[in-house]
């Protein structure tokens, strides 16, 4: 048993790449660990250059409670400096993001280093938002009742209710839904993510492979799980 937070990620636009930086950006069909880590630095006001060891060595897992539409844009970089020392030409890069998704982001670890993210995503110290700058959620990130003790990732994932389509209305929207859970494992045998950060650095990026466990189950917007 630990502590675990939760946090939602609800916007019109997220994107949550891991494995291209130049025409193509591609996004994963949930958070990225990298993404999340990113998050919460920036919530604690640390800087690109600033270790993020502890927070990546929170265990995270995301629960899809809306698992939104694939979609790409098309954006136009002008004069890209080429490597041969040529005239700089004018690139297109494509764009891909995530529509109308929904996710319910938990991490467990420390309880100390638990309860000082889930304040600061009540008060940011730098701006939030999810994958690209111009991508902002659409509610807090913050969950009023998202620091749970005492339990495990999985049960706070499974137990909490439903996001609801709002996240400014109380009352539910939809009585269940069968969601994707996404949970970090350290069992090899399972899908990996290229997205544990290691540093943020501009200059020096770098990322190791993280393994997770995928599975399916039916959650209420009541909370727990439903019988059916």
């Amino acid at each position: 048993m630990s502590d675990v937070l939760l946090m939602a990620c609800v916007a019109p636009m997220q994107s949550w790449g891991t494995r291209s930086r130049f025409e193509i950006r591609d996004t994963e069909r949930e958070p990225s660990k990298s993404g999340i880590v990113g998050i919460l630095a920036s919530a604690l006001g640390r800087f690109r250059e600033d270790p993020v060891d502890d927070l990546a060595t929170l265990r995270m897992g995301v629960r899809v409670d809306r698992e939104g539409v694939m979609r790409k844009d098309y954006q136009t970089v002008q004069k890209v400096a080429v490597a041969s020392g040529g005239t700089p030409t004018n690139q297109v890069s494509h764009r891909f993001y995530l529509s109308d998704a929904a996710f319910l982001v938990g991490l467990e670890g420390d309880s100390t280093l638990v309860k000082r993210v889930h304040d600061a995503l009540k008060n940011p110290k730098r701006p939030l938002f999810l994958g690209r700058k111009s991508y902002v959620p659409s509610a807090p990130l913050y969950l009023l009742d998202g620091l749970i003790s005492q339990t495990t990732l999985e049960g706070a994932l499974e137990s909490y209710p439903l996001l609801p389509e709002d996240l400014n209305r109380k009352s539910p929207d939809r009585k269940e839904v069968k969601c994707r859970f996404v949970v970090e494992s350290h069992e090899r045998t399972f899908e990996f993510r290229k997205d544990q950060p290691i540093s943020f650095q501009i200059a020096n990026r770098r990322y190791r492979d993280r393994y997770v466990e995928v599975y399916y189950k039916t959650v209420s917007a009541q909370g727990g799980m439903s019988c059916s």
